[in-house]
């Protein structure tokens, strides 16, 4: 028997038998509250969050507990809303990358390159993209893909009381920051992917920095690894908690590792390829238990798979040093590459002589392709790409002028958190953070 009383002054008590109908009427709510009372059912609904460390951000959970058991799980976003994609209409294409990339913000570069790659579908020049360019896209993404899923690892252990993980998986996700430091001035936030190419060339000694820091990920991973998968506790609070099957993933629309740990192998690297994914050889880890457990044990060997298009990608950069990164129509290109000043801020002497030096006219063309913008043709264009959380997909709109007239996102979090009800309900209440941790949600991509 299940009794439910709602603000309406009615009181609902369901039978096993049917559904019989209370209606209070000129009555006190003292009067419901001794009916409910008299039944003998408690209904008891508590929140969890925004404001809760295993939340991972400011979510909201609205759990209706039977005791430990959860009954009922109601997920309340919102709190984080920023309005980028507003913002994004009043802004120039190339601005557009500085509002994107602060979406997800433990995935940026993703939401960089999936937004450039429409621009440039837009523009028609998807062919002249420089292939050094495109390389250290697909660089920065698979470095971005192993620091995201490191997070997801460390604060999910966090979560359960292990706090050993959290120390070492940050440690290792500081690897991958200081290169996107080296590389973009910045660990997050970066706006290094642009319309046409990127922002700038790795610097010079760079690529041996990098396989550095990949080797220290190495090893901090296998200690993850070795403290995880072995781990009594852990698997006991894991394995056969939160199981979503194939079935609900597809009508959830849900990607990523979750919808990977049900068997299906689909990753848009391999099923619409970009950035020349297709060239590059590695594998999509697969599962078919759709636990916590499983979409943990993904993650990490997703770190090691990315790590191997990492070293392919070296190679080639190797071989292409001293190739453009940007594309060669000066109408969307910047007429100079960014250079600091020795004291690190502000442009250097040589960028100002650059610019300055060549002729009025190119002085003249850089300060309107900085103020005003390119334009992009008239039309529409949906480009996707493999997010760690799942497949990223952004619809650009343009009016044939210097601004997009709509971007939006569809994010992977916001899709993967519907299944926060089917996950939780039915298991305990410390289950539920094991549910949410394995859903790896981060809401500024959410709320937007």
């Amino acid at each position: 028997m299940t009794t439910q009383t709602h603000a309406t002054g009615h009181l609902f008590d369901a039978e096993t038998e049917g559904l019989s109908t209370y209606e209070a009427t000129g009555g006190d709510w003292s009067d419901i509250a001794e009916e409910a009372a008299r039944l003998g059912e408690q209904r008891i609904v508590v929140n969890m969050g925004p404001q809760h460390p295993s939340t991972h951000g400011v979510l909201r959970l609205m759990l209706e507990i039977d005791g430990e058991t959860v009954t009922e799980a109601r997920a309340g976003i919102g709190y984080l809303h920023t309005g980028i994609e507003k913002n994004m209409e009043f802004r120039t294409w190339t601005q557009g990358v500085t509002f994107c990339t602060r979406m997800d913000y433990l995935a940026p570069l993703f939401q960089e390159t999936a937004y450039c790659l429409g621009t440039e579908r837009l523009l028609g020049i998807t062919d002249d993209i420089p292939e050094r360019a495109t390389q250290i896209r697909v660089l920065m993404m698979e470095l971005n893909r192993v620091g995201s899923h490191l997070v997801a690892l460390a604060t999910g252990g966090n979560e359960l009381g292990a706090t050993t993980l959290m120390t070492i998986g940050f440690t290792a996700r500081e690897e991958i920051l200081r290169v996107f430091e080296l590389i973009t001035g910045l660990r997050m936030n970066h706006a290094y992917v642009r319309p046409g190419g990127v922002a700038q060339d790795i610097p010079a000694g760079a690529l041996d920095q990098i396989r550095e820091a990949i080797t220290g990920v190495k090893r901090y991973l296998r200690q993850l690894e070795d403290l995880m998968l072995g781990q009594p506790i852990l698997k006991g609070r894991l394995q056969e908690v939160g199981v979503l099957n194939l079935a609900s993933c597809m009508a959830l629309g849900i990607t990523g590792p979750m919808l990977r740990s049900t068997g299906l192998p689909y990753d848009v690297r391999k099923a619409a390829p970009y950035c020349g994914y297709e060239t590059y050889d590695f594998d999509v880890p697969v599962s078919d238990n759709a636990d916590c457990w499983d979409r943990m044990v993904l993650r990490i060997e997703e770190c090691y798979q990315s790590m191997k298009i990492v070293d392919q990608v070296l190679e080639r950069l190797k071989a292409s040093t001293g190739s453009p990164v940007m594309v060669e129509d000066k109408k969307i290109a910047w007429p100079a590459q960014l250079a600091l000043g020795s004291d690190g801020m502000g442009n250097s002497l040589d960028h100002i002589r650059e610019i300055m030096g060549t002729s009025m006219e190119a002085l003249i063309h850089h300060f309107k392709l900085v103020t005003e913008g390119f334009r992009v043709p008239a039309g529409q264009v949906w480009q996707t790409v493999e997010h760690p959380r799942g497949e990223l997909g952004v619809h650009l709109i343009s009016d044939g002028g210097t601004k997009p007239y709509r971007a939006h996102f569809r994010d992977p979090s916001f899709n993967n958190l519907q299944a926060v009800s089917m996950l939780c309900e039915g298991g305990q209440v410390a289950d539920v953070v094991c549910a949410v941790a394995s859903i790896d949600p981060v809401l500024g991509g959410v709320d937007r």
